[in-house]
């Protein structure tokens, strides 16, 4: 007779076959019903919409959102193009955002496609898909984005809402930054005749300091018989940031957003502490926090890792097997990473309180 344990490892069996294979959307073509029923039962698998699924943890309590949000852009990806093969795309306004490298999921996720419904689908813990029945742009004007197809940048820049520069000045400024020339966006502005957003785009570039293009986007859309009158569409002015093309949008965004939280933070920031009076007790306090940090920091990277396998690590008793598969030892691997960089950190502070 087949035990309960033994039928719930076979259909832990199918499911680590479609996580080996890179499966995060799990749709229920994918695996038998009684598989899915039993995964589902012992919290291996969570619902996300009608016949759609991820995997998930047993000892994630009700309402825990790391596994959805941790694999928010990979199934998002394989639902469209399921839906609609190749061809779709994020909005303009989303498409700037994951250009300069902001993956924070929305709670509305806006996608175009010429086979839309104009329909909103519910997603996990108040996120949400709209499908928009609109063009898309030409092929060679869209690129992807770890998987996700987005408007190129200068197309993004050119077709996306006049309101998202003041609403999200971290993001556009950060885009603005990465045009390395005007001739970059020309081409749209002029072939589209679009004088509003050419005297936009002007005032953007000369509120973060780029006085020379937006002086050449003025002075070719004029030559070209257009009127365009520059408007500056943020409502206030950044600190001065380095123009260098090269510089990752990751150090802009980080130079934008701390000089829009410094003060916010500094009114917060509580007075130090000081040294502890008990250093080794300290140190201690620390040491516990090691395993539930690194668990839910590797979980929210997308890692597979357990308190189990964590521990084990944390205690010397594992090692590289090359009897492991690829995906096993990677998260074995991440968690002896973190471990080190952890323990890294531990001796940091130790000479410090020393």
């Amino acid at each position: 007779m087949v035990t309960p344990s033994e039928k719930l490892a076979s259909s832990l069996a199918v499911l680590k076959e479609l996580q080996n294979r890179g499966v995060v959307a799990i749709r229920g073509r994918d695996i038998t019903r009684t598989h899915r029923e039993r995964l589902l039962a012992n919290g291996f698998l969570q619902e996300v919409m009608k016949g759609w699924y991820i995997s998930s943890r047993p000892e994630e309590r009700d309402g825990n959102s790391t596994a959805w949000y941790s694999s928010f852009w990979s199934f998002c990806v394989a639902y469209l193009a399921e839906r609609f093969g190749a061809r779709w795309c994020l909005s303009p306004e989303q498409s700037v955002s994951l250009h300069t490298g902001n993956l924070t999921v929305p709670h509305q996720l806006i996608v175009r496609s010429p086979k839309a419904r104009n329909h909103v689908t519910e997603l996990r813990h108040g996120t949400s898909l709209l499908e928009i029945r609109a063009s898309i742009p030409k092929a060679e004007e869209i690129e992807k984005v770890g998987g996700v197809n987005l408007f190129s940048l200068e197309s993004a820049l050119v077709a996306c809402a006049s309101g998202y520069f003041a609403q999200n000045p971290i993001d556009t400024r950060a885009a603005l930054l990465m045009i390395g020339d005007a001739s970059d966006l020309l081409p749209r502005l002029l072939e589209g005749g679009h004088t509003t957003i050419a005297g936009r785009l002007a005032g953007a570039f000369r509120n973060i300091g780029r006085d020379r293009l937006a002086d050449d986007i003025l002075k070719t859309m004029r030559r070209a018989g257009y009127d365009a009158r520059e408007i500056d569409p943020f409502e206030s002015r950044p600190a001065p940031i380095s123009p260098s093309r090269e510089r990752s949008p990751y150090v802009s965004r980080l130079r934008l957003m701390w000089h829009d939280m410094r003060s916010s933070v500094l009114e917060r920031f509580p007075p130090p502490p000081g040294r502890p009076a008990d250093a080794a007790a300290y140190l201690e306090h620390i040491e516990e926090l090691s395993i539930s940090d690194a668990y839910h920091s590797l979980s929210i990277e997308g890692y597979r890792v357990s308190i189990d396998l964590i521990e084990r690590v944390r205690a010397g008793a594992w090692s590289p097997d090359a009897n492991q598969g690829d995906h096993e030892q990677r998260n074995a691997m991440a968690a002896r990473g973190y471990w080190q960089a952890f323990q890294t950190v531990r001796h940091s502070i130790a000479r410090v309180l020393a």
